[in-house]
This record gives C-alpha cells, sequence and structure tokens, in this order.
C-alpha cells in the first residue's frame, strides 16, 4: 500500500503510550495482564506503530514505511458497573501509518530529503482516492504543534495525520522525525467506482491568478471556495506558488493559482476566459480578503 509494509501488533499495550500519545488517563485496563507493559488497550495505533518503527531503526534501516489495520477500545461513557462487565466498550476499526526516513529510496535523480508532512498527506489523499479529503490545523498529544492536522471528509472529522512531538522522539529514542496518520477504516469503506467523462476536442485555456492575502488564510479554503464557485466549464484549479518576502507586508503571503478551463461543446472565448478569472478574483476578495498580486 504506497510503499507501505502491513504490521500486525497487539491490542493490549504500555500504559505509559495511552498517556503520552493519547493523552488518556483512563484507558480501558487488562484484568489479568500478560506482562506489565501490557496493562491496558489501546485507543490509537501510535504506541505499536512507533514501536516497529525503533525496531527497524535498531536493526540499521534508514527508511520505514509501515500500517496497521485494527481494533481500538474507547469507553463509550454508559459502561455499566464492575470490574467483569464488559459492555460499554465501543471497538472502531482504525488504519494507522507511520513514515520515517528518506522520502524515496536513494536514487541518481532525485537529492535525498526526509519524508515530510506533505508526503503524508498525499498518501492519504491517495488512500481516499477519488474521494477528497480536506485538512485543518488541530492539536493532538502525539503530534508537533504547528504541525499536524485534522482529516475531514465530506464535512465529517475521520482522523490525523501530523509529525511526532519532538518531546516523544526523544523520549522513545527516535532519531529522526517520524510522520505518523490514524483515520477511521469505516470511511474508506464505500469508495464510488471512477466514471466515464467525455474527452474534449477543444483546446484548454490555462490562466495563473496571484493573491495576497493573511497568514492565517487557509489554501484549502480557497481551494474549496473556487472550486464550489466557479462554472463548469473549469476543469481544475490548483495552487502551484507560496511566496513571503520583498514587496509583500509581513503577516501576509502570496499564493498563485492554476486555473484550467475547458469545455466540451466550444472553444471558449476571450471574454468567457476574463468573466471567469473576474469571477475567480471576486471569491478570493470577498471570502478572505485576498488583492491581486501586482
Amino acid at each position: 500500500m504506497l510503499d507501505y509494509h502491513e504490521v500486525i501488533n497487539y491490542s493490549f499495550v504500555d500504559e505509559a503510550w495511552e498517556r503520552d500519545l493519547g493523552g488518556n488517563a483512563d484507558p480501558v485496563r487488562v484484568l489479568n495482564p500478560i506482562a506489565s507493559q501490557m496493562s491496558v488497550m489501546r485507543s490509537q495505533l501510535t504506541g505499536g506503530l512507533l514501536a516497529n518503527v525503533r525496531h527497524n531503526i535498531n536493526r540499521r534501516l534508514a527508511r520505514v514505511r509501515v500500517f496497521e489495520v485494527g481494533r481500538v477500545f474507547l469507553k463509550s461513557g454508559d459502561a455499566p458497573e464492575g470490574p467483569l462487565e464488559v459492555g460499554g466498550i465501543e471497538q472502531p476499526t482504525h488504519v494507522g501509518g507511520a513514515a520515517f526516513g528518506p522520502a524515496l529510496d536513494e536514487q541518481w535523480g532525485t537529492p535525498t530529503r526526509n519524508v515530510d508532512f506533505y508526503d503524508v498527506k498525499g498518501d492519504i489523499e491517495a488512500l481516499f482516492s477519488p474521494r477528497v479529503c480536506r485538512f485543518e490545523p488541530c492539536t493532538h498529544p502525539a503530534l508537533h504543534p504547528g504541525r499536524a492536522a485534522r482529516v475531514l471528509l465530506e464535512g465529517s472529522d475521520v482522523g490525523w495525520l501530523g509529525e511526532l512531538h519532538p518531546a516523544w522522539q526523544q523520549k522513545y529514542e527516535i532519531p529522526a522525525p517520524v510522520l505518523l496518520f490514524e483515520v477511521e477504516a469505516g470511511a474508506l469503506q464505500g469508495l464510488s467506482l471512477p466514471c466515464y467523462e467525455p474527452v474534449s476536442k477543444f483546446p484548454p485555456v490555462r490562466r495563473d491568478l496571484a493573491v495576497v492575502v493573511d497568514e492565517s488564510v487557509s489554501v484549502g479554503a480557497m481551494l474549496e471556495a473556487l472550486k464550489a464557485g466557479l462554472p463548469p466549464s473549469v476543469e481544475s484549479v490548483e495552487a502551484f506558488d507560496l511566496y513571503r518576502g520583498k514587496g509583500i507586508e509581513n503577516g501576509r503571503k502570496s499564493l498563485a493559482f492554476r486555473v484550467l478551463l475547458q469545455d466540451t461543446q466550444k472553444t471558449l472565448t476571450d471574454a468567457e476566459v476574463d468573466e471567469t478569472m473576474t469571477l475567480a478574483l471576486s471569491i478570493l476578495k470577498q471570502r478572505f480578503g485576498g488583492n491581486l498580486r501586482q
């Protein structure tokens, strides 16, 4: 799966994993643990995946990609009283993964660089394709502040991704950043089949649009607004450049978008293309305070 190797870990884990990585001070406890470090049931897959990464690092593997499909155990809030009761425990299935080391195997055509947030974000997008996920900044006990995001599908929170928090990286003796993700398995079910779309015989038109917005404005929100507000003749809208520096005020950034227009029935006129681009600028100005970059 996207160059990841499947692993299978125990469902009962070290209580420290739950406290550190899940912020879970009250996990589901095992009545008769087989070992002291397996005294609670996991509420997420993160601890086991980190143990897999560390195991491989200790055996001199420079590049590690692992994933797991497994159940997690959550108190539902209405558990019956009594230590022997087994009700009140939710057991959803999650899909989790961890990536460590170079983004690609060593080769002559691409300089070596470590895997980063955007590599794993692309893996999640491929996992959910053809459905489109949105990503919003979030906080998570296991993740680096400012390098973590929620995964949203059709408005629902279905998981998270991000870089391991430096404190846990040091505590669990991992020499470089690890990227982690975890999503609900149910959200991956029922994927729609690809549908045929006619190929246009008419030439496409490409236009670029650069606007200046506040640093706090999300690129994803801007793309979502453009895709929802532009006419069907717009085949795609993509962000291809981010600039901060000379000519841009402090606290603001320049974002450039590539708009591809094409009609299956006719050749688009210059007036139609200009009207669409004017609409795009209007959307960005009204929704996000974007100004055309001079």
